[in-house]
């Protein structure tokens, strides 16, 4: 049985749910903003994007910090201050009068608070609460993810009903009023804050590609993980997925609609369309216990790569159809990706420091991943098309998987003590 309905490690796993879904639409409702930013304050494209790149930037300085700071210090605690400056943040966007003021509060303060209520946190409680079936566990508390580009439909309503200013101020306090009451009744970072012990505590052995490989149970530390090339491959994966693939792609992809006829709503319904198969492939992501997190990625890989070409093939409003296989594809193979890489971490690095080690993977992804909103408006203000932001994606998302593949997260010759660099 896959649930045990007694067992209090499901009430986690749905408050990290809520917790991403708020977090991450904040910042994915950003290219639903975007239009209306560009228009207010008349700066490039490049310029306009660079608010997301800075955010991502700082998002990625910061989690390493977060991820140790969640090792030392409870998880209850970060993920409840986290709350606080993301919410206050989310709102401050409101009274930006220049676009330094962007830069400042959604390129600076926002990430700080989304690092404490995000992956860097949920991933490492994720891990300390199940055991045995960890992919499930974690690909539901990823859905987040994908409700979070849902949350950008929230977002253009609210523009609708009340301009962009006043729905920044609505969408910082839904965060604050949602979250923090479940934070503070019910959040638990470790089973043994509630006296409990994980999900299947007793079991040890994970059956994949049918092969039996133990979980590591050393306690590694950041720098002895560093030390390793597969921390280092799983690390670039990552990077190369979301930085200058995914998120090059979802900055511009409502501006690029737009631009071809598509009103604001159609555009951020396909955003949403994204997000909903988005959670489907991160549910999905669980079947990696049983055949292997490298084919899962490899596969989720080739459908992005598949929906990416079909957007280059959209060049007015006589092919929706083509919009609706890239929404699909694309959120079914980005849903797929984001549990993944991490659960091949924890294949291996699960222990007391593996904060500090999620931290580490997900900082490097933010850092190169700043690059990709930028480049991305870069290309286009220079070339004057989309055309060759869409080839670097693609590229980006063939090497992403080739360095999983190198990483050999769930080989069977890749013992619990593997050779360090």
């Amino acid at each position: 049985m896959i649930f045990k309905s007694h067992f209090y490690g499901w009430n986690i796993v749905g408050i990290c749910t809520v917790s991403m879904t708020l977090g991450y639409g904040v910042r994915h409702s950003f290219s639903v903003f975007y239009p209306h930013i560009l228009e207010e304050f008349s700066e490039s494209r490049g310029s306009t994007a660079l608010i997301l790149s800075i955010h991502l930037f700082v998002y990625g300085i910061v989690c390493p910090f977060i991820g140790t700071l969640t090792d030392h210090w409870k998880p209850k605690n970060t993920i409840t201050f986290g709350a606080i400056i993301l919410g206050i943040s989310t709102s401050s966007c409101s009274i930006s009068t220049e676009i330094w003021h962007f830069y400042l509060i959604f390129g600076f303060f926002t990430p700080i608070g989304l690092a404490c209520i995000g992956s860097p946190v949920v991933t490492p409680t994720i891990i300390n609460w199940f055991k045995k079936s960890r992919g499930l566990a974690y690909g539901i508390a990823q859905m987040g993810g994908g409700l979070s580009f849902i949350f950008a439909i929230y977002a253009e309503l609210l523009i609708n009903l009340i301009e962009w200013r006043y729905a920044y101020i609505v969408l910082g306090l839904t965060i604050m009023i949602l979250l923090i009451p479940f934070i503070l009744v019910f959040f638990a970072g470790n089973p043994s804050e509630k006296n409990l012990k994980p999900y299947d505590y007793d079991k040890e052995i994970l059956m994949t590609n049918n092969f039996s490989h133990e979980i590591s149970s050393e306690n590694w530390t950041l720098w002895e993980a560093l030390r390793t090339h597969q921390l280092w491959f799983m690390a670039i994966s990552q990077t190369l997925f979301w930085g200058p693939g995914c998120y090059m792609i979802l900055a511009l992809q409502i501006k690029f609609a737009q631009e071809i006829g598509y009103d604001n709503l159609f555009a951020a319904s396909i955003f949403g369309l994204f997000g909903v198969t988005m959670v489907l492939g991160q549910v999905s992501a669980s079947i990696s216990d049983l055949v292997g997190r490298e084919w899962v990625l490899v596969i989720a890989c080739i459908l992005c790569v598949a929906s990416v070409v079909a957007l280059t093939n959209v060049n007015d409003t006589s092919k929706n159809w083509l919009l609706y296989v890239y929404a699909l594809g694309f959120g079914y193979g980005t849903g797929l990706h984001a549990p993944t890489v991490l659960l091949g971490a924890s294949d291996l690095f699960a222990g007391k420091h593996f904060g500090a080690i999620t931290g580490m993977i997900i900082g490097f992804a933010g850092v190169a991943g700043s690059l990709g909103p930028w480049f991305g408006g870069f290309l286009f203000d220079k070339y004057g098309n989309y055309k060759i932001v869409f080839e670097y994606a693609i590229l980006s998302f063939v090497f992403s998987a080739i360095f999983f593949i190198l990483s050999a997260p769930r080989r069977k010759n890749i013992a619990k003590h593997f050779i360090k660099i």
